[in-house]
């Protein structure tokens, strides 16, 4: 998950990505980057760190044109250094082009030896962003007539993109001297949404990963862009749009409206915010039936994403519903955070309990999801000091058990406390008194009671079917001895530095 966002303007374009990028940091902590086009020539600031810190007067002044593109990086399993890594990425052949990405291809390693091998073509980090690119030049360069590109060769090189790329995959990228291209992989699993301006010079273009950084910036929401299909705005802000995939269908990742997405944003034309309303109330019929559950005091929310659905929780159920957590707000999202070590250090700094709302309370605590259990257990434990009597945990999610392979960060299943365990047994291993998760099924009505129109979901963390087609137990496996020796570096790296 990262947050991606283009745009195609009358007047200088900086302030307009640095502000999208702001609204879009939850989607990413670790690196931010901007690329502004003027005529045929590229201007790029990119660093690690917020995008507050990242971006000073000095680069903005630097960044002119009325064009460009901005990236806000989450790390995956296996990422080096954020400042190698970070996005956009660049390359001058065939065209000047510089891309963003948001996802994960699921056959990087097979498009990096292709790449290399077949097509003379050198890939130089570990990101499988910078291997779409390459793919995507080579494909530009294929159909580019007389060494000049128009839209019907963009979409072209987009649809040879769709048949070379697997996985997920949501791009902004820049053409020099040409134009804004944006397209989105035919499963749709990452999200990606048009905003349109009208201007005294015209129409205006913005593409995000959220309509949050759409109305925000005084654009309207035109619609998604569809699975498949591409986008192109020229450099006078013609807009041009085909269906590039030969069979797409809409499968959103159902971890978006659980937690990747801002409870304001609309997602494939579904309020996340109704989508988690409705995840509390599914959750509120299953305790209902729980015998163990019905002496419940209060319920408290674990700020921010769960607090829509334990408000729903509370009412269905008519039960007291109050805030027992202040959160440090300069803080990032733990969730995002890179190590385990750093995730439980964090949650003590980053949340507070109130100590009138737990004492002699048998209190039922509502998470948006459980993944590794270093959060829940901090916060059950958290809970009991300050004086509970009881701690009931509550997801509104279905255990994760299943590792996600389309850009989230939950690649091997001895990682996740789930995978092998009961609910009786992960209550235990979180400390929790009673473990209730939401059933698959439900999650799926609370989402679609939002927007009838989806039919399917990419839920393979908790369902472990991927809609790709093309992930095996092999590659799986693969990525979890990747990820252990990625560890095995960073833990010999701390001890030789400490």
């Amino acid at each position: 998950m990262c947050g991606i966002v283009g745009a195609v303007i009358h007047t200088p374009v900086n302030q307009l990505l640095y502000d999208g990028l702001l609204l879009l940091q939850h989607r990413g902590q670790d690196a931010a980057g901007i690329v502004t086009s003027e005529g045929p020539v590229f201007h790029m600031y990119k660093a690690p760190g917020y995008v507050r810190d990242v971006f000073r007067t000095r680069n903005m002044r630097e960044l002119t044109g009325n064009a460009g593109i901005g990236h806000c990086r989450y790390p995956t399993a296996g990422s080096a250094s954020s400042e190698l890594e970070s996005q956009p990425f660049y390359v001058n052949s065939p065209f000047g082009i510089t891309l963003a990405h948001n996802g994960n291809l699921t056959n990087s390693d097979a498009l990096k030896r292709e790449l290399f091998q077949l097509d003379f073509r050198h890939v130089n980090t570990n990101s499988d962003s910078e291997v779409l690119l390459n793919v995507f030049a080579l494909e530009l360069e294929r159909a580019a007539h007389h060494a000049r590109l128009d839209a019907n060769a963009i979409f072209t090189a987009v649809a040879a993109v769709h048949k070379r790329c697997r996985g997920a995959y949501a791009i902004v990228a820049m053409i020099a001297g040409y134009g804004l291209v944006a397209f989105r992989d035919p499963f749709g699993i990452r999200p990606l949404i048009i905003g349109v301006n009208e201007a005294m010079g015209g129409t205006e273009y913005v593409i995000a990963s959220e309509s949050v950084a759409i109305e925000p910036l005084g654009f309207q929401v035109l619609r998604d862009v569809a699975p498949g299909e591409a986008i192109f705005v020229d450099q006078a802000g013609r807009f041009h749009a085909r269906q590039c995939a030969e069979n797409p269908q809409l499968n959103p990742c159902i971890f978006e409206f659980v937690y990747l997405a801002r409870p304001d944003s609309v997602i494939d034309g579904t309020s996340v915010y109704e989508a988690r309303l409705n995840m509390g109330g599914e959750l509120a019929k299953k305790i209902a039936g729980i015998p163990a559950a019905q002496d419940i005091d209060v319920v408290i929310p674990i700020p921010d994403s769960s607090r829509p659905s334990a408000l729903q929780l509370a009412n269905s159920l008519g039960l007291k519903y109050r805030e027992g957590f202040v959160k440090n707000r300069y803080i990032g999202r733990t969730f995002i955070m890179p190590g385990q070590a750093i995730r439980r250090k964090t949650v003590r700094q980053k949340l507070n309990p109130i100590g009138m709302e737990f004492k002699d309370q048998v209190v039922l605590l509502v998470d948006d999801s459980i993944v590794r259990g270093t959060t829940s257990r901090e916060i059950v434990q958290m809970a009991r000091e300050a004086g509970a009597r009881k701690v009931y945990f509550a997801s509104a999610s279905p255990p994760v058990r299943y590792p996600n392979v389309y850009g989230i960060d939950m690649p091997t299943p001895r990682e996740l406390v789930a995978t092998g365990r009961t609910e009786a047994e992960i209550a235990q291993e979180i400390g929790a008194d009673l473990l209730i998760y939401q059933d698959l099924e439900a999650l799926k009505r609370a989402v679609r009671a939002a927007n009838p129109t989806l039919k399917e979901f990419e839920a393979s963390c908790f369902d472990g079917y991927y809609v790709t087609g093309d992930v095996t137990s092999d590659y799986l496996s693969h990525l979890a001895r990747e990820r252990d020796e990625s560890r095995d570096e960073a833990d010999e790296s701390l001890f030789a530095t400490g």
